[in-house]
C-alpha cells in the first residue's frame, strides 16, 4: 500500500471528521460525527493545531496526528503535544502510525520546536513500543495529573 503523509487542508475535513470520530471511540466515547466534524473545523478556523494525514490510493485517509502548539516554561521554548495520532484498524501494522510520527518530527523541527509530547494509555502497548522504537523517552519523573474544574 503507497501512503502519502501531508498537512491536512481544510477540504478534508468531511473525511477526517469520521477518522476522528473513530478515534475518539477507540477512547470509549460515544460515536458522534457532528461533535467530532465541529472540533475539527474549529481548529482549522482557528489556526489552533496541524493536522498530518496519511491517504492511500486504495482506502483514502487511513491515520492522522494531530498537533498543539504550546511552550515549556521551564526551558523556555515552543514544543508541540502531540495529543492524537489514529489509524485505522484495516491500516496498522503497516507502518503508517511510524510515518505519522516521523512526519510530525520533521515538521517539529521545522517550526522550531524544541521537542513533542504525548501521553497514552499504560495498557496500550503497540503505540508504547512504536514510541520506544522511534526514540521516544517515556518520563520516568514526573506524574500526569488533570481536574475537571466543578461548577
Amino acid at each position: 500500500m503507497n501512503i502519502v503523509i501531508r498537512e491536512a487542508a481544510f477540504s478534508d475535513l468531511r473525511n477526517l471528521a469520521e477518522l476522528f470520530d473513530l478515534y475518539r471511540q477507540f477512547y470509549e466515547q460515544e460515536p458522534d460525527y457532528e461533535l467530532a466534524f465541529q472540533f475539527l473545523s474549529s481548529r482549522f478556523k482557528n489556526s489552533e493545531s496541524t493536522i498530518l494525514i496519511a491517504e492511500s490510493d486504495d482506502l483514502g485517509l487511513v491515520g492522522f496526528c494531530q498537533l498543539y502548539p504550546t511552550f515549556c516554561s521551564v526551558e523556555a521554548t515552543p514544543i508541540y503535544s502531540l495529543y492524537d495520532l489514529f489509524v485505522l484498524p484495516d491500516a496498522r501494522k503497516l507502518g503508517v502510525g511510524r510515518q505519522l510520527l516521523l512526519a510530525a518530527e520533521v515538521r517539529a523541527l521545522a517550526d522550531g520546536k524544541a521537542r513533542m509530547d504525548l501521553t497514552t494509555a499504560k495498557t496500550n502497548l503497540p503505540a508504547r513500543s512504536l514510541y520506544e522504537s522511534l526514540g521516544w523517552q517515556r518520563d520516568e519523573v514526573f506524574y500526569a495529573y488533570n481536574k475537571r474544574p466543578k461548577h
